[in-house]
Formats: structure tokens, C-alpha cells, sequence
């Protein structure tokens, strides 16, 4: 699959962290139902290994999802046997060579200027920059676009509504976002509430213009 098309098309990563198995593949369909169709079940859930398979095969062979914290060479394989599409790594790490090798692309974890060179040049296709609100937010997103203007930059960490707003403006190819979509949904929560904030979320990104 093409990561970065998918970033640019969507602008929304869902982030599905579950303490509840079965919840945590509800919140992935319930998720797919209204919309939001790019995925990433965190490897930190409880059996998101299994999550991710049984969303896998709900979903088809098409569906956009993906494998999050994906720290190590042995976690990258293990998502891909699966059915992660694509990867996403907290930092960089081997983990990103390997994906590449496992033909499966790659979001990166950086925070700083030599993480993102780093990260390139082991292939990473797209730059998760994490934690994005602890670091400076959508103004420290600014002044890294000012050296690396070309690079798809995918803010996550604390990004609420009102700050994915903001960070598409300051030009994020899209943003990831955790518990302010998901809530309590993953560990068994309401879904009716998830539905009504993916929507918001939703509503946000496609009133955004495209950098």
C-alpha cells in the first residue's frame, strides 16, 4: 500500500490502544463504519497481535490498518504475519529497516531534526512527530517545516479537535490522535459517544485545506 497517499487522502490515523480485546476490534469497526479508514492498533493493548487479525479479516484485504509501537524487528514481523498493511514506530529504531524489508511502510517516530534525518534514511515514509504537544505543538511543527519543507509530517500526542485544527494548518500531512477519538471505547466504553467524536474529528480534517 501507499502510506503517505493514504496520510494525504485521509488526514486522520486513529490511534486504538485497548485494554478489552473485544472492545478494541468493536472501536476498529465502529471506527471503519463512520469513516475513519486508516488504523493503527497499538501493539501495547492487550492482544493486539490478535486484534489486529480479527479485524483483518472483518475488514478484508483492502482495509487501511496498520501496527502501532512497533519497537523491535521481531514486533515488525510479528504485525505483518497479522495483517498490518503498514507500521508505526515510536522512535526510530530497527524496526523501521525492517518493515522495509517486510515490503511495509513505515511512519516513524521523531521529535528532533536528527531523528528525522535518521529516520529517512532508513526509509521511513512518513515522520510521526510524537509527543507533539509536549514538544511544542503546532508552532514547533512550524519551525520544523522551515529546513525539511517536503517532509510528511504526522503530529501525535495530545492532539484534541481544536488542535488537529491547528496542526493541518501549520501543514501536517495528517495527525494521529489516541484517546481524544477513542476514549474509553477500546476498554469496553460508550460507543455511541465514539461515533459522535469521530465524526467531529472527521468534520475537522475535511474543513482543512491541503498544504
Amino acid at each position: 500500500m501507499n502510506l503517505l497517499a493514504a496520510l494525504r487522502a485521509h488526514r486522520l490515523l486513529a490511534i486504538v490502544r485497548g485494554s478489552d480485546p473485544d472492545a478494541a476490534l468493536s472501536t476498529v469497526l465502529t471506527l471503519v463504519e463512520e469513516g475513519v479508514t486508516l488504523i493503527e492498533v497499538s501493539l501495547s493493548g492487550r492482544d493486539a497481535l490478535d486484534v489486529i487479525a480479527r479485524a483483518r479479516a472483518a475488514l478484508g484485504a483492502d482495509a487501511v490498518l496498520g501496527a502501532g509501537t512497533v519497537l523491535t524487528s521481531d514486533d515488525a514481523r510479528a504485525a505483518r504475519k497479522a495483517g498490518a498493511a503498514f507500521l508505526v514506530t515510536p522512535a526510530v529504531s530497527d524496526s523501521i529497516t525492517t518493515g522495509r524489508e517486510l515490503g511495509l511502510p513505515v511512519l516513524a517516530g521523531v521529535m528532533t531534526p536528527t531523528d528525522i534525518l535518521q529516520a529517512r534514511r532508513l526509509g521511513a515514509d512518513a515522520l510521526k512527530l510524537f509527543p507533539a504537544g509536549s514538544v511544542g505543538g503546532p508552532g514547533y511543527l512550524r519551525d520544523l517545516r522551515g529546513p525539511f519543507p517536503d517532509l510528511p509530517f504526522v503530529p501525535v500526542g495530545g492532539v484534541d479537535a481544536a488542535a488537529a485544527a491547528d496542526y493541518l494548518r501549520a501543514g501536517a500531512t495528517a495527525v494521529g490522535v489516541g484517546s481524544p477519538l477513542i476514549g474509553d471505547a477500546a476498554a469496553g466504553g460508550d460507543r455511541t459517544a465514539l461515533r459522535e467524536r469521530a465524526r467531529a474529528f472527521l468534520d475537522v480534517v475535511r474543513t482543512q485545506a491541503r498544504p
